[in-house]
């Protein structure tokens, strides 16, 4: 089974995502994974990728389309897999499509994550990131037990600059502009299944797997 995850920053497909490949038993695939481990690794498509990450400039499409190819032609991909995170935009999955069609293999369900804007801010804006061991938290769903220090280090607690709001709105106009038109694209396609991601994460995976068994 090959699955995309589609859904504006905070929508919470990184989470439904790694839950549906524990559930499958199928790899969940992260296209800023693949760009870091590529980067780490010297691989050549990762030292034209770094060039372009330490100017501050996005990837190209036809570099980031490679990677992912070259990932799901890896054996753990055979019995299918999750991509979150991509495509982000016609050309990428127009690519692919084109990429899928020479293995003879082709997307099942493209899963679209839907969130009003108020609380994909209130989501985002809230997080909080330990300095000294990167431990995750959040002022509402998840406060630390000593407001602005870690649990596990007891590190000081910072927000990001992409989660400050006037950058979560920049990103969802990005969103909408480049990666809501797969919404479109999908749909004509007949692969495209809408979910409400405002409840509990155990109710949304629940949700997920229904339509897919659909």
């Amino acid at each position: 089974m090959n699955l995309i995850l589609l859904g504006p920053p905070g929508a919470g497909k990184g989470t439904q995502s790694k839950l549906l490949s524990e559930r499958f038993n199928i790899p969940q695939i992260s296209t800023g994974d693949i760009l870091r481990e590529n980067v780490r690794d010297n691989t050549p498509l990762g030292q034209k990728a770094k060039d372009y990450m330490d100017r501050g400039v996005l990837v190209p499409d036809e570099l980031v389309v490679k990677m992912v190819s070259e990932r799901l032609n890896e054996n753990d991909c055979s019995l299918g897999f999750i991509l979150d995170g991509f495509p982000r935009n016609i050309e990428q999955a127009m690519a692919l499509e084109e990429t899928l069609e020479q293995d003879a293999k082709r997307i099942d369900h493209v899963i679209g994550i839907e969130v009003e804007t108020e609380e994909l801010i209130k989501r985002l804006s809230g997080r909080r990131v330990c300095k000294r061991c990167g431990a995750a938290y959040h002022v509402t769903f998840n406060p630390p037990s000593k407001e602005g220090l870690c649990d596990s280090c007891s590190g000081e607690l910072y927000q990001r600059d992409d989660d400050k709001e006037e950058t979560i709105v920049e990103r969802l106009r990005v969103y909408d502009e480049q990666t809501l038109p797969l919404v479109e694209f999908y749909k004509e396609r007949g692969l495209f299944r809408k979910i409400d991601g405002a409840g509990g994460v155990e109710d949304i995976t629940s949700l997920i797997v229904g339509v897919i068994g659909k």
